[in-house]
C-alpha cells in the first residue's frame, strides 16, 4: 500500500509537467473511428494509477467528471454513459532523489475510453482511441483498431471491459 501511495504522489506531481507536451499542440488529429482528441483531459482528476511491469511503465487513469462521480459512487459496471476514461503512460525510471522509487520518464502514448452504449454497442458500449508518442499520432490505420482494443479488454468483458480499479480516495473530516 506505500508503494502505491508513493507511486500514486510522484505519478501526480509529474503529471502536469510531463503531459504538457499536449499543451504545445494546436491541432491533433481524430482518431481512425473520429474520436477526437479530449483538449481538456489534463484538468480531469485521478481516478487510479497503474505499473505495467511487462512493460516497465506506468500509467495515470484519469477521468471526466462523470466518470470520477461514478468511480466515487462505485456505480462502475456498468459505468454510466458519459463516462470518459484516460490512461496516460509513461516509460518508468528510477526517481532521482529517492532510489526507494520509481518515477514517470519518457512519455509513450494517452488513450481514451469513451462511454455510449448505444453509439458504441459494436464494442461494448466503449469508443476507444489512442494517441502516441510526443507528436500526439493517433493510433491505427482505420477503425478496425477498436477491435484489438476489445481483444485485449476480453479478460474484463465481466466488469464492463475496464481494468481500472477506482483507488480508494479517504474521506476526510467536513469542514
Amino acid at each position: 500500500m506505500k508503494t502505491l501511495i508513493a507511486i500514486s504522489l510522484t505519478v501526480v506531481a509529474q503529471l502536469g509537467t510531463s503531459v504538457a507536451l499536449a499543451a504545445g499542440h494546436d491541432s491533433v488529429a481524430a482518431a481512425p473511428n473520429g474520436i477526437e482528441f479530449p483538449a481538456d483531459y489534463r484538468d480531469w482528476r485521478v481516478i487510479s494509477v497503474s505499473h505495467r511491469v511487462d512493460h516497465k511503465s506506468m500509467r495515470a487513469i484519469l477521468g471526466n467528471d462523470t466518470a470520477v462521480a461514478a468511480a466515487r459512487e462505485g456505480r462502475t459496471n456498468p459505468w454510466p454513459d458519459g463516462a470518459v476514461l484516460a490512461k496516460v503512460v509513461w516509460k518508468e525510471a528510477p526517481e532521482e532523489h529517492w532510489s526507494a522509487a520509481i518515477a514517470p520518464s519518457q512519455f509513450v502514448h494517452v488513450e481514451f475510453m469513451f462511454k455510449d452504449a448505444q453509439k458504441w454497442a459494436d464494442t461494448g458500449g466503449w469508443g476507444y482511441a489512442r494517441w502516441v508518442g510526443d507528436g500526439l499520432a493517433p493510433y491505427g490505420k482505420d477503425v478496425a483498431f477498436a477491435q484489438e482494443c476489445m481483444g485485449c479488454h476480453t479478460p474484463v468483458k465481466d466488469r464492463d471491459w475496464v481494468f481500472t480499479t477506482p483507488a480508494v480516495m479517504p474521506v476526510g473530516p467536513s469542514h
